[in-house]
């Protein structure tokens, strides 16, 4: 029994270094202005395997290399920030209603639903439990969570993972400079920016005149010469470039199904590389995993 007790925790405490380590690349991957890897963010964790947005989901995702969770943010009745992408519980809770309109403990005493509706052992997670599960071995990209931005920020604070946290928004620097200046300075943010929408260009210039933010997310449901241009300017600037292939409104036709269901891997994932992305956001994050690595752009 003390034999097996030792080999378990030299086991967990390999497991840290090896997580520890990965999060090293990640973060120079992230932060270094010209490198070759592509990060693998994967859109509300591992949800095909686990329910969407569960601890359990992120740490799936956390042992299969992936580089960055997407998760989405609501707060509850007595003001702790949850995990959930709905506006409702009903989809994914065995409950129904508003995440405002339940105390953390009421939220805790249900349960997550996988992805078939069925309920599950698991409990909706807090914020802060995931920036602690996820500190120093995984970074996180909060999607819907404009609302919380500086709640997010002193739980960013309290649990010291400010440095590996993306908050964002589809909105003009003026905006979130007016609504969240204090803060702005002190996280990583990265602006949503919709390609094919009149106005796409003047937002872009409005960031890289003012702030000049590490990476933009690119949201483009063509890949006309106008678009590629406004690509091309992102990715000139310095700036890293995110692109989502959800499906083919996201990222003009080069998404994850053509990719996998098509057998298209180098028409979607290939195309989105080639426009200079260094983040692409899957619901298929083992298999970009496999095609990245077999392309050399990802350790």
């Amino acid at each position: 029994m003390k034999r097996i007790l030792s080999i378990s925790v030299l086991l967990i405490a390999y497991l840290a270094t090896f997580a520890q380590g990965h999060f090293k690349e990640i973060e120079k991957s992230f932060k270094e202005p010209e490198t070759k890897s592509v990060l693998v963010v994967s859109h509300r964790a591992d949800w095909r395997n686990a329910p969407e947005n569960s601890l359990q989901a992120i740490q799936n995702c956390i042992d299969m290399g992936v580089d960055m969770v997407e998760i989405d943010l609501k707060k509850t009745k007595d003001g702790h920030l949850v995990l959930m992408h709905d506006k409702i519980i009903d989809r994914t809770m065995n409950g129904k209603g508003s995440p405002e309109d339940y105390t953390l403990a009421e939220l805790k005493a249900m349960r997550l639903k996988n992805g078939a509706g069925i309920k599950t052992r698991h409990q909706i997670p807090t914020f802060e439990e995931v920036m602690n599960l996820c500190k120093g071995k995984i970074m996180v990209n909060v999607d819907k969570g404009y609302d919380y931005f500086k709640d997010a920020y002193e739980v960013l604070k309290r649990t010291d993972t400010a440095d590996q946290c993306v908050m964002k928004a589809s909105l003009p620097y003026e905006q979130v400079k007016a609504e969240n200046g204090e803060v702005l300075d002190k996280m990583i943010f990265m602006p949503v920016i919709q390609l094919h929408k009149e106005g796409a260009e003047a937002i872009i210039d409005g960031y890289l005149k003012h702030m000049k933010p590490q990476a933009f997310e690119l949201v483009f449901n063509n890949d006309s010469p106008e678009v590629q241009r406004l690509i091309k300017k992102v990715h000139d600037s310095g700036a890293k470039i995110f692109i989502n292939s959800l499906w083919p409104e996201l990222c003009g036709g080069h998404d994850d199904d053509r990719a996998v269901e098509l057998h298209q891997p180098d028409e979607s994932w290939g195309w989105i590389i080639n426009q200079g992305a260094k983040l692409i956001q899957t619901d298929r994050p083992a298999i970009l995993l496999q095609y990245l690595k077999d392309k050399k752009l990802h350790k």
